[in-house]
C-alpha cells in the first residue's frame, strides 16, 4: 500500500490489499475502499467526523477531494465509479455505475443514480437527484439530456481502463520497492 494513510481519533481506514493508492495521496480514518479501486494522486479522502465508503473497481482520479457533513450525510460510493480529475463530493451518494466529470461539485445529500452522469465543472446542489440515464450540467446543475447506449459503454470502458492502470501502476511501485 501506498499513500499517506492515517488514522482519525484511532480509527484506521481500512483498504483492499489490492486497491492502488498513489504515494501522495491521503485517507483518513472511516474509510472503506473496495477491491481493485483507485486512488490517484494529490487526492484526499477524509472521514473523520462521518464514513466514507467506496465500493469495487473505483476511481478517484487525480486531485479529487471526498469529505462528509458531521452528524448529517457519509459519503456512499458505490463499484464501478469514474470520478474525473478535481472533483469534490461532500456528503452524497454516488450509486454503482455512474459517472462524475472532471471538476464537478456533488455536496450534501446528493444522490447520483446508477448509469447517470454529471458533466464537468457542474455543481449538483444539497438533496437533488441525478436520475439513471440523465446528464446534468451547469451551476447549479439541472438536467441536460438523456445518454445514449454508446455513453453507457464509454462508462463501463473507462471504468475498466482505470482498473487496469491502478493495477500497473500497483504493481510498478511494488517491483521499485524490490528495488536495492
Amino acid at each position: 500500500m501506498s499513500g499517506y494513510i492515517l488514522p482519525y481519533q484511532g480509527v484506521m481506514p481500512t483498504i483492499a490489499i489490492d486497491a492502488f493508492i498513489a504515494p501522495n495521496a491521503t485517507v483518513i480514518g472511516n474509510v472503506t475502499i473496495g477491491s481493485q479501486s483507485s486512488v490517484w494522486f494529490n487526492t484526499v479522502i477524509r472521514g473523520d467526523v462521518m464514513s466514507i465508503s467506496i465500493g469495487e473497481r473505483t476511481n478517484l482520479q487525480d486531485g479529487t477531494i471526498v469529505h462528509v457533513t458531521g452528524g448529517m450525510f457519509d459519503t456512499v460510493i458505490g463499484s464501478d465509479v469514474l470520478i474525473g480529475h478535481r472533483a469534490i463530493v461532500h456528503g452524497a451518494t454516488l450509486e454503482d455505475g455512474c459517472f462524475v466529470g472532471m471538476g464537478a461539485t456533488i455536496l450534501d445529500g446528493a444522490v447520483i443514480e446508477t448509469g447517470a452522469m454529471v458533466a464537468a465543472g457542474a455543481m449538483v446542489t444539497p438533496g437533488k437527484r441525478v436520475k439513471r440515464g440523465e446528464l446534468w450540467a451547469g451551476s447549479p446543475a439541472k438536467f441536460f439530456r438523456k445518454i445514449d447506449e454508446t455513453e453507457f459503454q464509454e462508462f463501463a470502458d473507462g471504468t475498466e481502463g482505470y482498473r487496469e492502470l491502478g493495477q500497473n501502476y500497483k504493481k510498478t511501485l511494488q517491483e521499485m520497492s524490490d528495488l536495492p
